[in-house]
């Protein structure tokens, strides 16, 4: 799925923004699951939550990873994702669980594009919201757990510059085109 390219990186490093951009644009996208997750469980008070039942917010985060992924591949032109399947990897490893073989076997069946563009930490803009608890320091152990699920998933990382949003956006036009 050349077409399918994935940004990931800490939270806080400016993906969201960039996908916003790289939308306007004209790029199909497709949003992050856990932020969605987030605002739905606590929403309905739901225990599928980060700091509630992690292996429940994963479990929900792969199935929506999942869902926009065969969305996607049917979709003509390129599809930016906010965070793909192996970030599910990455954030069990984070909290120190186990992850099962069957995630393990999605993100080999679900491939994104060979680049993965990566967000490194940027202290300047980084903030907590209502969704987003993690400190500078958890976000920077996300971003390095993400370095190494695609590494060892053979994708190519790509690094994104700490620039304006829209010199970021041209960075990634100009090498998905």
């Amino acid at each position: 799925m050349k077409h399918l390219h994935v940004i990931t990186g800490g939270p806080g490093a400016g993906k969201t923004s960039l996908i916003a951009a790289l939308a306007r644009e004209g790029l199909h996208h497709m949003l992050e699951a856990g932020r969605a997750i987030i605002q739905e469980q606590v929403g309905i008070a739901g225990s599928a939550l980060p700091w509630a039942d992690r292996e429940a917010f994963a479990a929900r985060m792969l199935a929506r990873d999942m869902d926009s992924y065969r969305k996607a591949a049917s979709l003509s032109g390129p599809v930016v994702f906010d965070r793909g399947i192996p970030d599910v990897i990455g954030y069990l490893r984070l909290c120190g669980i186990p992850v099962p073989a069957s995630i393990w076997q999605a993100a080999e069946n679900y491939r994104y594009a060979e680049q993965v563009f990566i967000a490194p930490p940027w202290p300047a803009i980084f903030a907590q919201d209502a969704e987003r608890k993690q400190s500078l320091r958890e976000a920077e152990d996300t971003y390095q757990a993400m370095v190494e699920v695609y590494s060892d998933l053979e994708y190519k990382l790509v690094s994104l510059p700490l620039a304006m949003i829209e010199e970021r956006a041209q960075f990634v036009l100009s090498r998905i085109s």
